[in-house]
């Protein structure tokens, strides 16, 4: 994807998913939709919105008449690059959000100055936007997390396990290290180089690619013990990870 993309649409009323290259934030302007991003679920009423991480599995629907403001961004936009780098940790995991009302008032003047002016700065305005939702969303750093405290993979690793056919969040598994979810993500992502919602993928695909290969489980049963949404879900994520159908890997 070259450059940004602010787009006005209405979602199907058909459920569907996908996953893109490039991070996604999405704002109901009219109608509702749904989307459940990586096990979290929620619905997008006017004035309310969604994060989508690049390469994050996401299924959609509208619900009747609808309008969304979606905004496409590449990880190398120019604001989220440079001085302005700090705005990626906006897109580090799924959330869902409600915007105040000095938001929604900026909101309304950009959607009219794109509308009206064809020269307007979208990139810029939309730049500010996002300066704005960072500012609110940005979770204050615990006590305790400033304190230096190492993250315990070990410990976090058992837990995953144990936990796998669930839907784990960021939240869960920063409460077994008594740290916000902001300040164990930048941890997190120190310590491994991944982000926790791409650790906890690899968990899932490496004890997947382990049943295949050592039990007569069907991929229905695999991807329910392995925390997958469902076996679509499931054979999407190891074909675009691991380079083959989960059925490729089957004992014969």
């Amino acid at each position: 994807m070259a450059a940004s993309e602010m787009r006005l649409i209405p979602l199907s009323n058909l459920r569907e998913h996908h996953d893109h290259s490039y991070h996604q934030l999405v704002i109901g302007l009219d109608g509702l939709a749904e989307f459940e991003i990586e096990g979290q679920g929620g619905e997008i009423r006017p004035l309310t919105g969604c994060i989508v991480p690049a390469d994050h599995v996401h299924y959609y629907a509208g619900i009747g008449e609808n309008r969304q403001l979606i905004l496409d961004l590449p990880d190398d936009a120019p604001y989220l690059t440079g001085h302005h780098r700090e705005l990626k940790r906006l897109f580090e995991r799924p959330r869902f959000f409600t915007l105040d009302t000095r938001l929604r008032g900026y909101l309304e003047f950009m959607l009219a100055e794109v509308n009206d002016y064809q020269q307007a700065p979208g990139d810029l305005l939309a730049a500010t936007f996002l300066a704005c939702l960072n500012t609110r969303l940005a979770e204050p750093m615990s006590a305790l997390g400033s304190t230096g405290r190492q993250l315990d993979l070990v410990a976090l690793n058992r837990y995953i396990d144990t936990h796998l056919d669930q839907r784990l969040t960021v939240a869960d598994l920063a409460r077994q290290s008594y740290l916000s979810e902001q300040h164990f993500s930048e941890r997190f992502r120190i310590l491994t180089g991944l982000s926790p919602y791409q650790y906890l993928l690899r968990r899932r695909l490496e004890q997947a690619r382990n049943l295949l290969g050592t039990t007569e489980l069907s991929l229905s049963q695999i991807a329910d013990r392995c925390g997958f949404a469902n076996q679509s879900a499931f054979s999407h994520a190891f074909r675009k990870h691991l380079g083959s159908p989960p059925s490729a890997l089957r004992k014969t």
